[in-house]
């Protein structure tokens, strides 16, 4: 659906480890311009070795909101099409000092860029009051035992701090009825999910990409957004409809549902189960 040809100029704005940016390369060609950005810098360093052979891929360290700083790094040009791949790529959950997954045991983190400062999963967990944690894992992570998680947590760090991600899940799986635990996932996976929304600000990033896009895209340029949960899906959804609507629309909605994966994929790539593809194309 975005239909990369020769000497197009595309983003990849969240570029991860580079296998959707290394099609789009070979599709655009030597005449093409690719710029790739990430907003953590462990992933531009896996990108970068990736696209080698690709010169005319650019690596900016930079959120995709940021797309003023991703035209500066265009030459100025116009995008013929965008890429999202919103949620976590496969090195940041498999490493355990990230604090990002529960898999393996390591310290709360959940930062995409450590080096930048910032709030971590820890303190949030240690400094915010027990409304305010409910709220987070609520609004977050649509988590409906958001306030009973939150009072355990509370009371648990009165004696000790809650600083693992070990930790953190036993008592997410604690604190919710053994008959409530969900069928597919870990009990834990939404407390996570909006402890890492809250911490890198990611739902702000994702308004204002979709707020100012297209005024950064080419006539006939074309935005791909795959989202992995209900709260980005519904953004993008919303905001497509919104722009594609009445008969001086900017846009024009190419996916009347979301694409999603055929269970033959879900199956080879569980992570995959759950994602949701958008797509929309600027009028000319």
């Amino acid at each position: 659906m975005l239909a990369p040809v020769s000497g197009e100029v595309f983003l990849d704005g969240t570029v991860g480890a580079g296998g959707h940016a290394e099609k789009i390369a070979e599709r655009i060609g030597p005449e093409g311009l690719l710029v790739c950005a990430d907003a953590d810098p462990t992933m531009l360093t896996l990108a970068s070795e990736r696209l080698r052979r690709f010169p005319r891929a650019v690596m900016v360290h930079a959120d995709f909101a940021d797309l003023e700083v991703l035209r500066e790094a265009s030459g100025g040009r116009m995008f013929d099409g965008m890429l999202l791949d919103l949620g976590l790529s496969s090195p940041q959950l498999s490493d355990p000092s990230r604090g990002f997954s529960f898999q393996g045991d390591g310290p709360l983190d959940m930062r995409r860029d450590p080096g930048a400062g910032g709030t971590t999963a820890r303190e949030i967990l240690g400094r915010s009051t027990e409304r305010e944690l409910a709220d987070i894992f609520f609004r977050f992570g649509e988590e409906r035992f958001s306030r009973r998680i939150a009072r355990a947590l509370v009371t648990l760090r009165r004696k000790e701090p809650v600083e693992s991600t070990a930790r953190l899940a036993d008592l997410v799986k604690s604190a919710i009825p053994r008959k409530a635990w969900p069928r597919k996932i870990h009990p834990a996976t939404r407390v996570f999910q909006a402890l890492r929304i809250a911490v890198n600000r990611e739902l702000e990033s994702l308004a204002v990409f979709l707020d100012r896009f297209a005024s950064h895209l080419a006539p006939g340029g074309r935005v791909a957004v795959i989202s992995f949960q209900s709260l980005e899906d519904r953004m993008v959804k919303i905001a497509f409809r919104t722009q594609s609507t009445g008969p001086t629309a900017a846009l024009h909605v190419l996916t009347r549902k979301p694409v999603v994966p055929a269970e033959t994929e879900s199956r080879s790539n569980p992570r995959a189960a759950s994602a949701k593809l958008r797509v929309v194309r600027k009028n000319v």
